[in-house]
């Protein structure tokens, strides 16, 4: 088998971007920082938007800079109706099963959030772990000490024979530089970002058949 190991972003990755509930996320975010701590409504777009292109995550910034609670701050921001975003995918499920491979949830987000996802997505059992940003200490996509962490987690001995799929161009270089094969999922891949694109996770036995055994894509599918 080429690849061994399977490492796939979980919003706008696992699920097809457009539903809204990144949109939600971010709202959330900004709410936090209005309505938790204290900042105007002005400036806290500004604010999240050089967080996260500094650390990668807003709760990042907000950590080093305002020693906000983690726990506090991921509990609010996920605080959402899932079931108005996303709803059962019996073919996503179908996919996942079909995929021979060790796979893991790479998220910067949290385990609670990710569990919920994957419970509304109807694809729990599908995975060997969640890598949330609590299993990596808090270090986050795109930081490099992020990946090497979840590479370790994932117990990957061979870069090359692991996947890694996102959505985030700024995400999949780190890994590539690693040497890890990268997946732009939902746009094409801008500069080289990225060894392989495509438009959905739906769309990998097409785009990639070499992860099946048989290299002809899903079985039974």
């Amino acid at each position: 088998m080429l690849f061994d190991t399977l490492l796939i972003d979980l919003d706008d990755t696992l699920y097809e971007r457009g539903n809204g509930l990144w949109e939600a996320i971010r709202e959330r975010m900004s709410l936090y920082m209005h309505e938790v701590l204290g900042f105007s409504q002005e400036e806290v777009p500004a604010l999240r938007r050089r967080y996260f292109e500094t650390y990668g995550t807003t709760l990042r910034g907000l950590q080093i800079h305002h020693h906000v609670d983690a726990d506090e701050y991921l509990a609010y921001v996920h605080d959402l109706p899932l079931t108005r975003y996303l709803q059962p995918d019996p073919s996503l499920r179908q996919l996942l099963l079909s995929l021979p491979q060790s796979k893991h949830i790479f998220t910067n987000a949290d385990a609670n959030h990710a569990r919920r996802v994957l419970g509304v997505l109807g694809v729990e059992g599908c995975f060997d772990s969640i890598i949330d940003i609590r299993a990596l200490d808090f270090f986050c996509k795109p930081e490099e000490e992020a990946y090497l962490r979840a590479l370790r987690l994932a117990r990957v001995s061979d870069r090359p024979r692991c996947v890694y799929l996102d959505d985030a161009p700024s995400n999949l270089a780190p890994a590539r530089r690693l040497g890890v094969f990268t997946v732009l999922v939902g746009k094409e891949a801008p500069d080289g970002s990225a060894d392989l694109s495509i438009r959905s996770l739906k769309t990998l036995p097409q785009a990639l058949p070499e992860l099946w055994v048989d290299g002809n894509g899903p079985r039974n599918a």
